[in-house]
């Protein structure tokens, strides 16, 4: 019983890790197409755009969402900064559906995992989920209840104090602050996204000179570490589930959830099924596709996995960020309505592909459990590209080059000013981005100590390319 319990978790590691591995490079290219338009496209007057409920504001609000962030709890921020501002409802809500389902990276882990049928349905489905969402808004929408909210969160928020991080739309804290040019002063969520608002300002000349330079690169390392940090946790949680529900979940489980055979009312409750086990799997952002697979892979139907794969945005860990910024009332509402768009179009994806003939077939290909998922084929040499591109990123984001500033924290290796924290130790001045990360140097002194603070010649000479 053992030796089968211990090669089960085996086999579940091996097909968690083997989906990770198939995917990698399209998650690590996805991300960084992703960072660079976060980097280089303008946010500004972004709500004023958004403020009207018409076809052009929800275009713009789905164009602007897809090429936003892959996080759900990012998407969901954002769209609270841009309600506070005057968005209307139905924009928000399809900005921050076409920024968990309309991005690069998710669109090449379905082409994937799953194959071309399922991302023509997520983008076809994506377009048409939106429509169908705005309109049922339209009709249904408590004008007033949602215009009482905006009062009531611009007011709670300012008489507590909490201001809005600039860049991300989280809420700011005191230790990641500074004073614009204006005199107001800003507060950010982390020392990344203060960065990254300072590089913003800082920015001269079109992103193809900035990508010339190393302060251009800098800003993109800078945005791709912040997009893995909002997204590593479900990628992960995800592959490993999968894997576990593939090999330890029974068929008598997914026969019992799931009708079987064919027909409307068949696919209408494997969709309403797709959607309910959405809720409540906790798994968010793109880190669903490799469960969706476990689902495929159990003989569920194609509604109810595409309608599965929409519904990142109403798990219970995000249903209760809704909750903590607008109520209950709201959360219900945008979980309602969000609940029959996504059961809905999943349905009519299947009825659609039924009907062209292209419903995908889970018996003509290998199980999860028969495939080989490390060999020596074009998944090695994409991943060994993706992964040298990653490590160039990552190392010209630790070393600063290309960075504001004449110091280098000596803890995490960001640029800081003589303005920033600072500490003087065996007659030597270490200058910190933030005060947690001059905290742990003072825990232990003795294991920073060995690191520069004044940035290097070679930095200066590597910066003067931006100059």
């Amino acid at each position: 019983m053992q030796g089968t319990l211990t090669n089960g978790i085996l086999e579940s590691l091996r097909i968690g890790v083997g989906f990770l591995w198939t995917a990698a490079w399209a998650i690590v290219m996805g991300l960084i197409i992703t960072s660079l338009v976060q980097v280089y496209v303008s946010k500004e007057r972004m709500a004023e755009v958004l403020g009207k409920a018409d076809p052009s504001g929800l275009t713009k609000a789905t164009l602007f969402g897809a090429a936003s962030s892959g996080c759900s709890f990012g998407a969901v921020a954002i769209g609270k900064g841009l309600f506070k501002k005057g968005a209307h409802v139905v924009n928000v809500l399809a900005f921050m559906f076409a920024s968990t389902n309309l991005i690069v990276e998710l669109g090449l882990m379905i082409l994937i995992l799953l194959g071309w049928e399922f991302l023509v349905a997520e983008l076809l489905g994506g377009l048409i989920l939106i429509a169908v969402m705005a309109l049922i808004v339209h009709v249904t929408l408590p004008e007033t209840l949602f215009e009482q909210v905006r009062t009531e969160l611009n007011q709670g928020e300012a008489e507590q104090g909490i201001t809005e991080d600039p860049t991300c739309g989280m809420e700011g804290t005191d230790e990641y602050s500074l004073v614009a040019d204006g005199g107001e002063t800003l507060k950010f969520c982390s020392a990344g996204c203060m960065e990254t608002y300072q590089q913003a300002v800082a920015s001269n000349g079109s992103w193809q000179d900035e990508l010339l330079s190393w302060g251009g690169w800098y800003k993109l390392g800078n945005q791709y570490r912040k997009e893995w940090t909002m997204i590593w946790s479900d990628i992960v949680a995800g592959f490993l589930i999968s894997g576990f529900v593939i090999v330890f979940v029974p068929q008598w489980v997914w026969n019992a959830l799931f009708f079987r055979g064919q027909g409307v009312l068949v696919s209408a409750e494997n969709a309403l099924m797709g959607v309910t086990i959405a809720v409540i799997s906790f798994v968010g952002s793109i880190g669903n596709v490799p469960f969706a697979v476990a689902l495929w892979s159990g003989g569920i139907g194609f509604a109810g996995v595409i309608a599965f794969v929409y519904a990142d945005l109403i798990t219970i860990p995000v249903l209760n960020v809704y909750r903590k910024y607008y109520g209950w009332h709201v959360m219900l509402y945008i979980l309602g309505v969000f609940f029959v768009t996504m059961a809905f179009t999943g349905l009519l994806m299947e009825q659609l592909f039924a009907a062209l003939g292209i419903v995908p077939d889970l018996a003509g290909g290998q199980t999860a459990t028969e495939q080989t998922y490390f060999e020596l084929n074009y998944t090695f040499y994409l991943n060994v590209i993706a992964f040298s591109l990653s490590g160039f990123l990552y190392y010209v984001y630790h070393r600063g080059l290309g960075a504001p500033g004449q110091y280098r924290d000596p803890v995490c290796g960001m640029r800081t000013n003589d303005d920033d924290p600072s500490i003087t130790y065996d007659g030597d001045t270490y200058y910190f981005c933030s005060i947690t990360c001059k905290q742990t140097f003072e825990n232990d002194p003795s294991e920073y100590t060995h690191v520069s603070s004044r940035i290097t010649e070679i930095d200066d000479t590597q910066n003067h390319n931006h100059e």
